[in-house]
């Protein structure tokens, strides 16, 4: 068996009067991230480091925010792709562990409803997704509540 781990990371600006889209699950919050497609940080932070184990470039150079194709696009639908890519290299994944980092809303009462997005998204059982959230203890750009962070690793394995 060989096994590989990929490390994602994503960063997006919050701004008033956009929804706030992580993990598949609209948040309730005054502001929200923008960006080509839904601005899901937490699924974009996780298809790169889907991509980055099975060495398929980035989450940009699949989906580039110059093709109109991907705007306003669930990055549910990006991270489908992106394990079906995996797959075609015969790929599957053994786990997901995530990282939002955020001030706020707290995000303790949509882990459930992410990680089942998420596991209906990569096919992998919840039990195998790990979504855990901090602050930036009210430091620099995510403390000033004007963007959002995610961090994801992965493991892939190949029989």
């Amino acid at each position: 068996m060989k096994i590989k781990v990929g490390f994602g990371f994503d960063v997006h600006q919050l701004e008033e009067g956009h929804p706030f889209i992580v993990g598949g699950v609209e948040l309730d919050h005054h502001a929200g991230a923008f960006g080509h497609s839904d601005a899901d940080v937490l699924a974009h932070a996780i298809c790169d480091a889907l991509l980055g184990a099975a060495n398929l470039e980035d989450i940009g150079y699949h989906f580039p925010n110059t093709d109109e194709q991907w705007r306003g696009i669930s990055s549910l639908v990006l991270l489908k792709h992106c394990v079906k890519l995996i797959g075609d290299k015969g790929y599957t994944i053994g786990n997901i562990d995530a990282m939002l980092c955020l001030e706020a809303p707290k995000i303790k009462p949509y882990i459930g409803q992410m990680k089942a997005k998420i596991s209906e998204a990569s096919g992998l059982d919840v039990d195998d997704i790990s979504i855990k959230a901090t602050t930036n203890e009210s430091m620099g750009f995510v403390g000033r509540q004007e963007g959002v962070v995610a961090y994801a690793v992965c493991l892939i394995e190949k029989a």
